[in-house]
């Protein structure tokens, strides 16, 4: 600020106002530049010395009387010394400072330089995505002005589900009435409830919570075991479902009912969880901790960690093929003897309860072990392992658990995930949901167990819920890992590539579908079967086809049947349901005008597991809901033509 507009007179040296730059001007000559050892800010002149103080040059011994106010004209060359960088912002002077604007001085040729090359630097990105900005604001502005014309606005208020759409868009809202925005607002604790997979009550709370709007925590004991020890401290039983607010414990399914129905629900519920939840209520599950389990080490893991120390693997020519990453039999009898200081019979036996474990194998499958100059190779140097998506860089060493006891928990599993991120038909599925779970994490540390369990001890109905459920949840897998495949050969792909190694070996969805579920039958458009001679896994196929297992299997496409995990002990009877849903939901039509059934594509890709078309009519009398059936009974019993036609097949994702 200038000093004489406040009164104060300039002390030691002579003030210039040169607009908002104010400089004072001691008598005497000021050098050009300072001399060495001086600071930047610091000018020295011979009677005196100068110094730069909050943009302001100051002397210090020029005396009062010597001082004089003067108006300098500022050359071109000062102001480039005293004006700010061009790409810097501009000092402004505070409001309030001068009564009128100071006269703005006329553009200098550097000015207009320095301006034309200021937009000369803008970048072009920054033009694009302003002139994008204004094109979409000024477009969705448009929509909105033609929208309130229409009367849109007082339709959108009104409390009811409401759907409109904009280009590409569909947006449906559901607006909550007052008692349940008001409720929500004063809930400060937390709902949480122990439940397990396929529990109708559980079933039945978790959309009770739901319609209600209400969050809560989920506790699902068959995917945390270990909280099922808290589920019966806390409760006294392990009876699900257990619903507690805050840390207090309410009851079952029953008394949610009757809460509900005497109409004190909400009163209750604000009474028993408006306050913020203490600790020692049910904690939530957590993301990324895995349940303490004792993990038994197989007792023949010290001699194959030696073998793979030891024995010379490389790559060997064998009936005039090159068989890579192997070893002789009698390389492998060699160490044993010298490692365990046994006899070479004693070594042979070995070798074939390491191949029984699946630790080796025959290259070629011939034998189990033998001594001599037959070659085996590791597990995890099959030439199949880089598309097993259940190896995660090594073998699992553990003792293998029974497989019936891991296909169950992979049930269980996979049942949690569809209760939580499916709709409620089972039709669709929440794949990025699945995908950002804790369940399905367990799930892909759990198939890791399958890399060398027994197979052979399954009974017939658990081997088949077991490759129904492998096979659904192997197309999640697939899905979230791959995405869904677009045309015939991503399809085939798909289905030929993504595997899985179970019990020592590789696993593919159709090797799952044609090979064990069909009995080793050819797939659809295919010369090849998926089992050669001498395939150890053609023991495990089901001894006769039957046709409704086709009703169990979800391929991920939006005309496939409904995902669904099976239990052994009921697995007809499941199926048999499956394939009433799928020919319910739109699987098979009937036109008595035009005497024609119209049928789904899977019947014709598989048409041999069906048989002729009358008897492929007959056999789906079987699973038709009353109408239906009667339609169909009217056309089989006239004696007149029936035309069969094939439904188009949706190829899209059931997401």
């Amino acid at each position: 600020m200038d000093p004489s507009q406040t009164g104060t007179p300039p002390q030691n040296g002579t003030e210039i106002n040169l607009g908002e730059v104010t400089i004072t001007k001691a008598t005497g000559k000021l050098n050009e530049s300072p001399p060495e050892g001086t600071n930047d800010n610091d000018v020295s002149g011979e009677n005196g010395e100068a110094y730069l103080e909050n943009g302001v040059v100051k002397t210090q011994t020029a005396s009062a009387e010597e001082s004089e106010h003067v108006t300098l004209a500022v050359t071109e060359e000062l102001a480039g010394v005293l004006q700010p960088h061009a790409r810097l912002p501009k000092p402004e002077a505070p409001r309030g400072l001068h009564d009128s604007p100071p006269p703005s001085p006329p553009p200098s040729q550097n000015d207009a330089a320095s301006a034309e090359k200021n937009q000369n630097l803008m970048p072009a990105i920054g033009k694009l995505i302003r002139e994008r900005s204004n094109n979409f604001s000024s477009a969705f502005l448009k929509r909105i002005s033609s929208l309130k014309e229409s009367n849109f606005a007082d339709e959108f208020l009104k409390p009811s589900v409401t759907e409109f759409n904009l280009s590409g868009l569909t947006v449906t809202v559901k607006l909550k009435s007052e008692t349940e925005q008001q409720t929500a607002a004063s809930l400060k604790g937390r709902i949480s409830f122990f439940s397990r997979s396929n529990c109708r009550d559980c079933t039945a709370v978790r959309s009770f919570f739901k319609e209600k709007g209400l969050r809560f925590v989920e506790i699902n004991v068959d995917v945390y075991p270990q909280r099922e020890k808290e589920l019966i401290e806390r409760t006294g039983t392990s009876a699900v479902p257990q619903i507690f607010f805050n840390e207090k414990l309410f009851g079952g399914l029953v008394a949610l009912n009757s809460l509900r129905n005497s109409g004190e629900f909400d009163q209750r519920l604000k009474e028993m969880i408006g306050s913020k939840c203490p600790d020692d209520a049910p904690a939530s599950p957590v993301y990324g901790f895995d349940d303490l389990e004792e993990e038994l080490t197989d007792q023949t893991i010290g001699i194959v960690r030696v073998l793979r120390l030891r024995l010379p693997i490389q790559d060997r020519l064998m009936k005039m093929k090159i068989v890579k990453n192997c070893f002789a039999g009698g390389e492998m009898v060699e160490v044993l003897i010298h490692q365990l200081d046994c006899g070479r019979k004693q070594a042979v036996e070995i070798g074939k309860q390491l191949a029984k474990r699946h630790f080796i194998h025959h290259v070629f499958g011939e034998n189990e072990f033998e001594d001599g100059n037959h070659y085996y190779r590791f597990l995890e140097h099959e030439p199949f392992i880089p598309k097993c998506y259940n190896f995660r860089g090594s073998i699992n060493d553990c003792e293998p658990k029974p497989a019936a006891k891991v296909g169950q928990r992979l049930t269980k599993i996979m049942s949690a995930i569809l209760e939580s991120y499916a709709s409620d038909d089972r039709r669709l599925l929440d794949y990025i949901g699945i995908s950002n779970s804790e369940e399905f994490r367990r799930y892909i540390n759990l198939v890791q167990e399958l890399h060398r369990v027994n197979l052979f001890e399954l009974s017939p109905d658990e081997r088949l819920a077991f490759f129904l459920n492998l096979y659904n949840a192997m197309v999640i897998h697939a899905v979230i890992r791959i995405g869904r495949p677009q045309g015939i050969i991503e399809r085939r792909s798909f289905y030929n590539d993504f595997q899985y190694i179970v019990g020592g070996h590789s696993y593919s969805l159709s090797t799952i579908e044609n090979g064990i579920l069909r009995n080793n039958r050819r797939p659809p458009y295919s010369l090849v079967k998926p089992f050669g001679a001498g395939d150890s896994r053609i023991q495990l196929a089901c001894a006769k086809v039957n046709p409704i297992v086709h009703f169990g299997l979800c391929n991920g496409t939006r005309s496939s049947p409904m995902v669904r995990f099976f239990s052994p002990q009921v697995i007809e009877a499941e199926l048999r349901c499956a394939a009433r849903e799928f020919f319910k939901s739109g699987g098979m039509e009937v036109n008595l005008e035009r005497r024609t059934v119209y049928l789904t594509q899977i019947i014709k890709w598989f048409d041999n597991d069906f048989g002729q078309d009358k008897d492929i009519l007959k056999w789906i009398l079987n699973y038709l809901d009353p109408t239906r059936a009667g339609l169909l009974t009217h056309l089989l019993g006239d004696g007149g033509p029936i035309h069969i036609s094939y439904q188009n097949y949706d190829w899209s994702m059931n997401s």
